[in-house]
């Protein structure tokens, strides 16, 4: 279609782009940030309206971080569930190789964290050679900690995540008729997850404007205590898959994060 735009991969995992769909559809909520249409979804493509991007503000960034709460407080039926217009197991990573992403119900967030996130990608890492069983057990590790790790953040409910929300992931686009910039979400890896995870992904390749966002953010919905301390603990999972994707100094960073969330933590 005239002026939207179609990724495609005849090649692509059975259901990628009818989660990604799925994910969309869910994160689009009232008083939520803006989330890129979807046009059309095959097994093969997914057609979205295309986003004529501008530069962001720092007005746009605190706005976004408050329709970001919104959305987190809307709510997921538990830790590490999928979209409801999906069934089965979610991908994160980029298109040409997304690992699988596990879904279903956890009690808690440690649990969900550990056996959904840590050791799922563990187990990636081996199997493709980009981990050792040295770095392996030190995730394990890491997951039987999480009760101490997380403590301050535990009585939060699951939230809606977008759940791969890097930089990227947020294009920046004028206002229709009217003047001003607004965030626009693409490409999630949407499930029910903490909603710290979301803003520690902003964080994790420098997202603009990110003190602005945090702002906002707690405008709507204030973080629990010590909730900058847990950043680096958030994002051990996405550290962990560019490690098993790329190798190289991912892994040394990996390595470097665990190991100083075990010795500090």
């Amino acid at each position: 279609m005239s002026g939207d735009h179609t990724k495609a991969r005849p090649d692509a995992p059975d259901g990628f782009f009818a989660c990604e769909a799925a994910g969309l559809a869910w994160l689009s909520v009232a008083g939520g940030p803006r989330v890129v249409e979807v046009r059309d979804v095959g097994a093969g493509h997914l057609t979205l309206e295309r986003v004529a991007s501008t530069p962001p503000t720092p007005a746009a960034a605190r706005e976004l971080g408050r329709r970001l709460a919104v959305l987190h407080d809307t709510g997921a039926p538990g830790w590490g569930v999928a979209p409801p217009e999906w069934d089965g197991d979610a991908f994160f990573g980029p298109l040409e190789d997304p690992l699988p992403m596990v879904t279903g119900a956890w009690p808690d967030w440690p649990t969900f964290y550990a056996e959904a996130r840590l050791l799922p990608v563990a187990e990636q890492g081996l199997a493709r050679g980009s981990l050792t069983r040295d770095d392996a057990d030190l995730l394990r590790d890491l997951g039987d900690r999480l009760d101490v790790l997380a403590r301050p953040m535990l009585d939060d409910a699951p939230a809606r995540l977008h759940g791969d929300l890097w930089s990227g992931n947020v294009m920046w686009s004028s206002l229709d008729g009217a003047p001003g910039v607004e965030a626009v979400l693409i490409d999630p890896a949407a499930h029910g997850g903490h909603r710290e995870s979301d803003l520690a992904m902003l964080a994790l390749f420098g997202a603009p404007h990110l003190e602005q966002t945090l702002a906002g953010y707690a405008e709507v919905h204030p973080l629990a205590r010590g909730w900058r301390h847990r950043v680096a603990l958030h994002q051990v999972y996405p550290v962990a898959v560019h490690a098993v994707l790329f190798g190289g100094g991912y892994v040394r960073q990996l390595r470097s994060s665990v190991a100083g969330l075990l010795t500090h933590g």
